[in-house]
C-alpha cells in the first residue's frame, strides 16, 4: 500500500478481508483510517493553552478524613449520567487530595460563584489567612460557604488516564443558590458572565 502524507487518510480497501457475501459501502460512507506515524507529537504546552480556550466553572473538591477537612480547585469536573446521577472530576496523580479521595470515598464538588476567586486560589495552593471559617457541614462532608451549588457524592470508580485519575462519583445530595453568578476561567484567568446592556 503506497505511503500516505501527512495529514492525508487511507480508505479501508474493498479487497481487504472482505467477508463472503458483504456489500461495498460507496466511498463517501467508509470509515477514514489514519496513520498515526504520520502524525506529529502533541506539545503538552501547546495542548494546555488549546484547551483552555474552552471556558469553564470553577470547583473546590472537598472531603473529610480522619487527619481533618481537605480542599482542592478543580476544573475538570464533568456531570456523567441522569440515570443514575453521575458525575466525575479528573485529578493529577500527584494531587494530594487523589489519596484522600481513596481512604474518604466520598467528595462534595463546589460550584464557585463569582466573588469566589480567592477561594479558588485559596485550594489550588496559594494560601490566604485572610479566608476564615470557610466550611459548613453537609451529609457528614465540608461544603464551601457561598457557593453557587453543592453536589454530595460516593466514590463509585476509578479510572487511569495517563498522568491523572478519574473519580466517577454517584450524586447523594444537591445544594444550589439560584441566584448565584458562577465564577469561569478561560484562558488561564478567571472571568464572569458578560451583563448584558439592557440588564
Amino acid at each position: 500500500m503506497p505511503a500516505n502524507r501527512p495529514n492525508e487518510f487511507c480508505y479501508l480497501s474493498a479487497d481487504m478481508a472482505r467477508p463472503t457475501g458483504s456489500t461495498l459501502l460507496p466511498r463517501s460512507d467508509r470509515i477514514p483510517v489514519s496513520y498515526t506515524a504520520t502524525v506529529p507529537a502533541i506539545d503538552p504546552r501547546a495542548f494546555r493553552e488549546c484547551c483552555g480556550s474552552f471556558a469553564t466553572g470553577v470547583t473546590v473538591i472537598t472531603t473529610h478524613t480522619s487527619e481533618g477537612d481537605h480542599g482542592m480547585t478543580v476544573s475538570a469536573f464533568m456531570s456523567v449520567s441522569l440515570d443514575p446521577p453521575l458525575i466525575a472530576v479528573s485529578l493529577d496523580r500527584r494531587a494530594k487530595m487523589l489519596p484522600r479521595l481513596k481512604v474518604s470515598r466520598r467528595f462534595a464538588v463546589n460550584i464557585l460563584s463569582q466573588g469566589m476567586k480567592a477561594h479558588a486560589l485559596h485550594f489550588a495552593g496559594r494560601s490566604d489567612e485572610r479566608l476564615m471559617d470557610l466550611f459548613l457541614s453537609s451529609q457528614g462532608l465540608p461544603v464551601l460557604r457561598g457557593a453557587a451549588a453543592v453536589i454530595t457524592a460516593d466514590l463509585m470508580q476509578q479510572v487511569e488516564a495517563g498522568d491523572h485519575v478519574l473519580f466517577l462519583g454517584h450524586v447523594r445530595h444537591l445544594i444550589r443558590d439560584s441566584a448565584a453568578t458562577p465564577l469561569l476561567f478561560h484562558a488561564g484567568q478567571f472571568n464572569s458572565l458578560a451583563t448584558r446592556p439592557d440588564d
